[in-house]
């Protein structure tokens, strides 16, 4: 292999692939970045086995060739030379960087010994998410996973695919998310239209997608694998295997009071009772009252606190007593963090369910938050 290229270009690919690399000890080539020059293009990939990458950038390729550098080893050095072009030139196993008053020699491994892992991903055979929706899809979902190893499946983002919408939801068994995007025909696998993706993979999607207009997705039924690329880069995941819970049941079809809220004063309230709730289990307990709502938490260590915010109730039964009703003041603030509008809609059954809520400024969004049980 042998070929020129600007050193901030490779820089940057390597950043993003020492990311997908994995240290361990059985399988020493797992930690290595892999380096691929061919006629038309110049890769950079990695992978740690559950999730890969394949970076393609732009040089002046004289020869083509293959091998694997150690990970930490070729991002640190390359990442602290200058913004010049540099040669690459490898030989059997090793591999010599040089640009003007530089050069190095950095012993790897035969690149045929690294994994095959999904390097291109067909457009015309998968399918296209706008990436902005995508993106707002999935920080509306992911901060409402699992962090219980014990449940993979919860620690991922399921996404139902549909004829030309895709929902995404996310879980914790304390509340749930659910997102939907529209999108063009889906061709929905033969396993059916319900698939599991890592949290992990999706952060890096819309952390990577950052430059371009479209993200480009396929699922691979066979390997069991979902491949997403954008314009220069393919990320694949496998996928997290077990039964989702039926979401749709635990949504309530009715309610008996909704409440629509200023965003900003809720989120201004709710932070001022954490200031006491952080002491007793993260509890603000919210008042349902004539005119509005009314945010408390106490602490019997630091003291207590009330805001009223002034809110439009809608009752949709007889006459209701005053309700008060505790939640964890982390998932309100969660939520509020994802509503793009300016208004919140909150709908409850009785004091003792979930809670529905709502983004005023879309139909496609809805969360569910299940009330902390108080003595």
């Amino acid at each position: 292999m042998k070929l020129q290229i600007l050193q901030e270009n490779l820089a940057k690919a390597l950043s993003v692939a020492s990311r997908f690399t994995s240290n361990r000890s059985q399988l020493p080539i797992l930690g290595n970045i892999l380096l691929t020059a061919s006629k038309s293009k110049f890769s950079v990939s990695s992978t740690n086995l559950e999730v890969s990458v394949v970076i393609h950038i732009g040089a002046k390729v004289a020869e083509e060739g293959s091998i694997s550098i150690p990970s930490k080893v070729i991002a640190e050095l390359v990442g602290n030379l200058p913004k010049e072009t540099l040669d690459l030139n490898s030989q059997k196993e090793q591999l010599k960087i040089s640009s003007p008053g530089f050069s190095s020699s950095l012993l790897g491994m035969d690149g045929s010994d690294f994994p095959k892992i999904p390097s291109s991903i067909q457009k015309e055979k998968s399918l296209t998410l706008p990436k902005e929706d995508f993106a707002s899809g999935i920080s509306q979902t992911i901060f409402a996973t699992s962090l219980d190893e014990t449940r993979p499946v919860l620690t991922g983002v399921l996404f139902v695919l549909n004829k030309k919408l895709i929902t995404f939801v996310a879980t914790d068994g304390f509340r749930l998310s659910k997102k939907e995007i529209k999108v063009e025909n889906i061709e929905v696998p033969n396993a059916g239209g319900k698939i599991v993706i890592p949290k992990a993979i999706l952060n890096e999607v819309v952390r990577i997608a950052d430059d371009s207009n479209e993200i480009y997705f396929k699922f691979d039924e066979k390997e069991k694998q979902a491949v997403f690329g954008s314009d220069n880069i393919v990320i694949s995941s496998r996928l997290i295997e077990g039964e989702y819970p039926d979401y749709e049941k635990i949504i309530p079809k009715s309610s008996l009071i909704s409440i629509i809220i200023d965003k900003e004063e809720f989120l201004r309230a709710v932070k001022l009772a954490a200031v006491f709730a952080r002491e007793s289990a993260n509890i603000v307990k919210i008042k349902i009252i004539e005119g509005g709502i009314t945010v408390k938490a106490e602490s019997g260590q630091s003291g207590s606190q009330e805001t009223r915010v002034d809110a439009k109730i809608i009752a949709k039964g007889p006459e209701l007593a005053e309700w008060e009703i505790s939640f964890n003041y982390k998932f309100l603030e969660d939520f509020i963090g994802s509503v793009k509008g300016e208004e919140i809609k909150m709908e409850f059954t009785t004091p003792d369910k979930a809670g529905v809520f709502l983004d005023t400024s879309t139909s496609d969004y809805l969360h569910l938050i299940m009330p902390v049980r108080v003595q």
